[in-house]
């Protein structure tokens, strides 16, 4: 340690910093003292830089972009994650089986679906028990027919923002649509522009990390990656079997219902 960096000691865990600065922003941790406030929500730090890190989530400002597929993040943090989509890199590793994860936040979900048995929220329309929250609030939408996006035109309600923001667009001319300068289609958001340009270009900048498989989106890779995975997501509500894909639930659903029928009905 330094001589000259004892002179500013914190007094509550002994901990010693290079400067005084250093350490007043240390103490509020100990206090919980967060000076910085956000001019739009209220929200407040204890540093000047994770206030200026949030701001951007009101001013939309992404500086950080990504060279391979033009994806932008508002922190360098965000895109530090994101590029291991390209490089395959997963250095979040599973304790109880040999997986492993390009994102902490995809390990902590690995763990709570393969490695607990524990379902602790249950809908209140069928009983169905689920071990994530936000996994119940999609599933409660089939009960409900929840719309929470409103058109301030009109009456009409969506499920979802981008929804909206497609009708927005077509029914009150109400944004710009952005246009394929290739083959001239339109869309309403720019994500799915790009995704759609890569198939024209032939771009794949997405890789699976197991088989080396290239794919044009993230969402396409994600769907790949559960073929080499033994989680299964989607439950029959009818049965209760579980499936890989939705898309294989949809056909089993389908077929448990035309067999509850027969049942009911026999020739």
């Amino acid at each position: 340690m330094n001589v000259h960096s004892s002179r500013y000691k914190c007094t509550a865990c002994g901990k010693c910093f290079r400067s005084n600065e250093a350490l007043t922003v240390h103490r509020r941790s100990h206090s919980g003292e967060k000076p910085f406030e956000c001019s739009v929500c209220s929200k407040r730090f204890t540093q000047s830089t994770n206030l200026v890190v949030h701001s951007r989530i009101h001013s939309g400002e992404k500086p950080y972009k990504c060279h391979l597929c033009d994806k932008a993040f508002s922190e360098s943090g965000s895109l530090t994650a994101h590029m291991r989509v390209h490089t395959g890199d997963k250095p979040y590793k599973c304790s109880l089986c040999d997986r492993s994860f390009s994102q902490s936040t995809n390990l902590l979900s690995h763990k709570r679906q393969a490695h607990s048995k524990r379902r602790t929220f249950e809908c209140p329309y069928c009983g169905k028990r689920f071990k994530m929250n936000n996994k119940l609030n999609r599933h409660v939408r089939i009960h409900t027919g929840a719309k929470p996006y409103s058109c301030r035109h009109c009456s009409d309600s969506f499920a979802w923002h981008h929804q909206l923001k497609l009708h927005l667009l077509k029914s009150h001319n109400e944004g710009t649509w952005l246009t394929c300068h290739i083959c001239e289609k339109k869309f309403s958001q720019s994500s799915n522009l790009k995704e759609h340009i890569r198939r024209h270009e032939g771009v794949k900048p997405y890789v699976c990390c197991e088989c080396s498989k290239r794919f044009c989106t993230a969402r396409a890779l994600q769907c790949h990656l559960l073929k080499h995975s033994d989680i299964k997501h989607f439950c029959c509500c009818s049965c209760g079997k579980w499936f890989k894909f939705k898309g294989s639930v949809k056909v089993h659903f389908k077929r448990c219902l035309d067999n509850a029928a027969v049942e009911l009905f026999p020739n």
